[in-house]
């Protein structure tokens, strides 16, 4: 992402119902699955302003991963130096099957070759581990929200299954999440193209860049969480979350 984007995420993620309730039910599950314990290791990648691995120390150790020096500059602020890695080349710089977790948090979009990450994700996994990633979902809300954070790609369900072979994972858990807005964010996407087509774009601050009100931003944040619990199999989301075990 380029450095502004970070600016933005860094201020509004702290209380925005996004992105504290994909926290807070990514923990959740993997406290399902397979509750962590205190000499357990869980390797956040693509861990931006670190908020999510700070939210899991008080379960298990962690380390963060990420290649962007602005990202780099707010992890290190916030974790210990030894908790605080960069790739070597295009390899994450630990032992095979050495961590119990690994999480990717909206980062496969961000890659070329997602499929090689999540192979990385394998070797890294002791037997048993717990992989748990989130991914913006939907080409019809491709927008210009992604291309400012640099997104290949949104994926639909069978798109992010595929990336976790029966051979090598069990699909603990795969679904849209973020399904009550799902009409309104596309809605908002695509006023912002046709005014971006008629010639009408603003310099008015995205949607995603603003924090709700109190109340509204506690209602999104409770429906956003417990749907994600939810398993009945969505037919549509603004994004997916998959929690799988390796194999």
């Amino acid at each position: 992402m380029n450095a502004e984007e970070y600016t933005n995420l860094d201020r509004v993620e702290g209380l925005h119902w996004y992105y504290s309730g994909k926290r807070q039910f990514v923990r959740e599950w993997l406290q399902a699955v397979r509750p962590p314990q205190p000499s357990d290791l869980l390797l956040d990648c693509g861990a931006g302003t670190g908020r999510f691995a700070q939210g899991m120390e008080h379960l298990c150790r962690v380390m963060v991963l990420d290649d962007h020096e602005e990202a780099l500059r707010l992890l290190r602020a916030r974790f210990r130096p030894e908790q605080v890695i960069q790739l070597a080349g295009d390899t994450v710089p630990l032992p095979d099957a050495s961590i119990e977790y690994v999480t990717a948090l909206d980062v496969l979009e961000h890659v070329p070759d997602d499929a090689a990450v999540v192979r990385g994700f394998h070797r890294l996994l002791k037997s048993g581990g717990i992989a748990a990633v989130t991914v913006p979902a939907s080409m019809a809300l491709w927008s210009d929200w992604d291309v400012a954070l640099h997104h290949f790609r949104r994926y639909d369900r069978a798109q992010l299954k595929a990336l976790f072979p029966v051979d090598g994972w069990e699909i603990l858990y795969v679904n849209y999440t973020n399904v009550v807005v799902y009409p309104a964010v596309w809605a908002v996407r695509n006023w912002r193209k046709l005014r971006r087509k008629l010639g009408l774009a603003d310099a008015a601050a995205r949607t995603e860049d603003r924090l709700p009100s109190p109340l509204v931003n506690r209602a999104l944040r409770g429906t956003f969480v417990g749907m994600a619990k939810w398993r009945v199999p969505f037919p549509f989301g603004v994004s997916l979350l998959l929690v799988a075990r390796k194999r």
